[in-house]
């Protein structure tokens, strides 16, 4: 088995503490509980028969205009997935930021890109230009993904693609 470091960088209240509690528990809460330092969450892929990875998930509190992510936390990652709140514009356009640290610390190092809580969207149309917005202003990302730890929309997509992205 193969054990690779992934972590979820963004700003603060973007779900990403929801998205690993989604992916690795299969559970939502609507309480929110925030993130200090750091939490590890441990959970086992099958990419194939042959093929099981093991992804240690950090779940990396979240940025804020006082407070900048800890590059000790990013060092030694081998994927990296952004987290933005489709509902929150302001963290839409922080993505870029996060990416930028990621690709300075990290060499090489696949980003997949979560817009979460899509759940609460009304228009399908605000999406499809932001997801274009990002595509045309993101260099080095695998893949953007609509994601909803609430109903669990693109989740086990988000990492699965990232968890391939990691083998290449």
């Amino acid at each position: 088995m193969i054990t690779k470091k992934v972590i979820l960088i963004g700003d603060f209240a973007t779900g990403k503490t929801s998205l690993i509690r989604r992916y690795v528990d299969n559970q939502f809460s609507d309480d929110y509980l925030t993130t200090i330092g750091v939490k590890i969450s441990k959970k086992h892929v099958q990419i194939s028969q042959e093929l099981e990875l093991q992804l240690m998930i950090w779940d990396i509190e979240g940025r804020t205009d006082l407070k900048e992510t800890n590059p000790a936390y990013v060092l030694g990652a081998h994927g990296v997935i952004i987290v933005g709140d489709s509902t929150r514009q302001a963290s839409i356009d922080n993505i870029p930021l996060h990416l930028k640290l990621a690709q300075k610390l990290l060499k090489n190092v696949p980003a997949v890109v979560a817009l979460n809580k899509v759940d609460l969207l009304t228009e399908d149309v605000q999406m499809k230009s932001i997801v274009s917005y990002l595509h045309d202003s993101l260099e080095g990302v695998e893949e953007i993904f609509e994601t909803s730890a609430k109903d669990g929309r693109n989740v086990e997509e988000l990492f699965l693609s990232l968890s391939k992205a990691i083998l290449k």
